[in-house]
């Protein structure tokens, strides 16, 4: 992705983190019949598989890309974190000189590897397990893949695939103002702030922690 420098993020617990908190990916492959996109909800685990760690997650078995993605493709992964609008009226600058236009702030992670697809109950199970545990870890009352009747369970398991990406490579963009002046970005803030909503106060805690950063 295009990459200027000062929007770069590489610290590897930041990038973990989007994407454990936003753990719902982008998965784009390309195969016989070209380019193909699906939302994945993907479980990151560093430490195991490529350089920069792991990617399990799963598919329906009706769904081709298991097929045609298969054999350690290369594929990319986009996790998306928050994002919003900016108005060139927050910025203070405006006003003084009328240079300003309309941007749009946003945080991601890309992960590139390549994907293997794990067609075994066993290892399925396995996986789905600890996707369940994941995802349900903030539950008042989590949900256990024990849960449910056994031969119910036994035929979702035959109806999916899992895949496992081995990550060889994270790139993170973080396009928070941070290349506007710190009156620009106290004006971006406040009226992040003033419109209310948790991904507008998200970003504003963005804008915040990266003019610290710098």
């Amino acid at each position: 992705m295009y990459q200027p420098a000062h929007f770069v993020e590489s610290r590897p617990e930041v990038l973990h983190a989007l994407m454990r908190d936003h753990p719902l990916g982008l998965l784009i492959t390309h195969g016989a019949d070209g380019l193909a996109a699906n939302t994945v909800p993907f479980l990151f685990e560093p430490g195991v598989g490529g350089a920069c760690g792991q990617l399990v997650g799963h598919v329906a078995r009706a769904n081709p890309l298991w097929r045609t993605a298969s054999d350690a493709a290369e594929v990319l992964v986009v996790f998306q974190g928050p994002q919003t609008y900016i108005s060139p009226n927050w910025y203070p600058s405006k006003a003084e000189t009328g240079k300003a236009v309309p941007t749009w702030n946003y945080v991601m992670v890309q992960a590139r590897g390549r994907l293997q697809a794990v067609d075994n109950p066993v290892a399925a199970r396995a996986i789905v397990t600890r996707l369940t545990a994941t995802h349900e870890a903030k539950q008042a009352r989590p949900w256990s893949v024990d849960d449910a009747p056994a031969d119910y369970l036994d035929a979702l398991l035959k109806a999916i695939v899992c895949i496992e990406i081995a990550v060889d490579k994270l790139e993170g963009k973080w396009k928070v103002s941070q290349n506007q002046p710190a009156t620009n970005r106290a004006g971006v803030v406040a009226a992040l702030h003033a419109a209310g909503g948790d991904e507008a106060a998200a970003m504003a805690r963005l804008v915040d922690n990266r003019a610290v950063d710098n």
